[in-house]
């Protein structure tokens, strides 16, 4: 046993406050409930009502709060109504029941007085707790991660994003396919039309559950191939970019702070803005200029949510390709959140698995006009060196655009070419991928002063004035 796990075990018999182990504690402020019944017509799926659960350990309960509001938002995106949710302090989840044994049947009385047909746990539960669950409880149970890839599902458009969904999806269910014994038989297996091998080899056969773990195995290596054969087209696109010296931001934060917001105000993009989690999952590139001129190109991410499912990371991989291959990350936190660290701390961890720690971030915070002064006190001293933006107000718009200027690569040569009036095409062409310095008009042509990229330099070579 290593040293964390028996300060676990000393504290569970010696710490913790009896009463506190032997009670459910009620979260306020989950219910989502809809007072007008005519909002349920806005709703895209049919209406669940759902009691969440969690467990914590001591020293831990804010966190636990914070952690069980935003899975009640997940649920409400999802198109659930939360009724009720119950905490228990527990040195860790019960690894057969997740909660402990007493408290399943404590749970169980309070799904059948609120009416729930779902209970919703605030982790990934193992195959064996979910299924222990709900033959406790006697109603379907599903974890935070069915209810993340649920919302991944409805909100894909694109077919990449549908393929990464459902891979994701299929990965997920994999080990958690169910059978019911030897009713799951599809073949005889033994005597068949009177044709055996005899005694010893008259089994069951190929059950389904097998098959369908075959078929499901089959069409996650189909999804794979599917989802390689759009990146030659995104290569394609980045390989221009990287051929005109255009520099790359990618935008990326927690789920809901106002990415895409940022993106509207700083590109004029249009982008869909939604008041829900991850209403954003394909990425978005559009091309804007810093304040002296200069070109790049600014993407807005997928969000990202605590206890993101690694199946998910896996399949949007193609997806962050946008983030690791950027120059510069702008890194978006909700100012007006009520945990902003615990965001920015997710946000790194995951910026740590698709290998972007080493670009360069500028830390923003938005909402900036939902907070008072001391809660930017509070902020800055997490991040000292961020900006704070509202992308509603427009404020601290102009601040953030010089930042990015400041940090984006510059242009490498510096020329002066005049190009004759016939070839319009390379002065388009520079003012699409260059800094415009100065432009003149002489009796031989367009007379540029700029700063370009090596490859661009070279392209104009017989243009250019020695």
């Amino acid at each position: 046993m290593n040293e964390s796990e028996s300060e676990v075990t000393e504290f569970s018999v010696g710490e913790m406050d009896l009463a506190d182990r032997n009670t459910l504690r009620r979260v306020d402020g989950l219910r989502t409930e809809l007072e007008d019944v005519t909002e349920v017509e806005y709703r895209q799926l049919r209406i669940e009502n759902v009691v969440l659960v969690g467990v914590y350990s001591q020293g831990n309960q804010e966190d636990a709060e914070n952690s069980m509001k935003e899975l009640a938002a997940l649920c409400e995106t999802a198109g659930a109504i939360v009724l009720d949710g119950v905490l228990q302090r527990k040195p860790h989840p019960d690894p057969a029941t997740y909660l402990g044994r007493g408290k399943v049947e404590e749970l169980h009385e309070i799904v059948l007085a609120v009416g729930a047909d779902t209970v919703v746990a605030d982790t990934e539960l193992a195959p064996s707790q979910r299924r222990a669950l709900e033959d406790a409880v006697k109603v379907k149970v599903i974890d935070r991660t069915a209810v993340i890839l649920d919302i991944f599902a409805q909100h894909a458009k694109s077919r990449e994003g549908k393929a990464q969904v459902e891979l994701a999806q299929l990965n997920y269910l994999l080990p958690r396919l169910r059978g019911w014994g030897d009713s799951m038989s599809r073949q005889a297996g033994g005597q068949v039309g009177g044709q055996g091998a005899g005694m010893g080899s008259r089994g069951p056969g190929e059950t389904k559950i097998e098959i369908d773990r075959r078929r499901i195995r089959t069409k996650m290596a189909k999804l794979r191939q599917q989802i390689a054969g759009f990146m030659p087209a995104r290569e394609a696109k980045r390989a221009t970019r990287i051929r005109n010296a255009v520099p790359s931001v990618a935008i990326v934060g927690y789920t809901n702070a106002g990415k895409s917001s940022l993106l509207n105000r700083i590109t004029k993009a249009g982008v869909l803005v939604e008041n829900a989690l991850f209403a954003t999952l394909d990425p978005t590139v559009r091309k804007t200029t810093t304040p002296d001129g200069r070109p790049y190109t600014l993407a807005d991410t997928v969000g990202f949510v605590r206890q993101l499912p690694h199946q998910l990371v896996e399949a949007f991989r193609s997806t962050f390709e946008e983030v690791t291959m950027s120059d510069v990350i702008v890194h978006v936190v909700d100012g007006s959140h009520p945990d902003p660290a615990q965001q920015i701390t997710t946000v790194r961890d995951v910026m740590g698995e698709v290998d972007a720690r080493d670009i360069p971030e500028l830390m923003v915070f938005n909402k900036c006009d939902l907070i008072d002064d001391d809660q930017r006190i509070l902020l800055r001293g997490l991040e000292p060196h961020a900006v704070f933006v509202s992308a509603y107000t427009g404020e601290g718009i102009d601040e953030l655009q010089h930042l990015i200027a400041d940090t984006i690569p510059d242009p490498d040569v510096e020329i002066t070419a005049v190009i004759p009036y016939d070839h319009g095409e390379l002065v388009n062409l520079l003012h699409q991928n260059a800094q415009i310095l100065d432009t003149d008009y002489v009796e031989s042509g367009t007379r540029i002063h700029a700063r370009v990229s090596v490859e661009m330099a070279n392209r104009l070579e017989p243009y250019i004035e020695h």
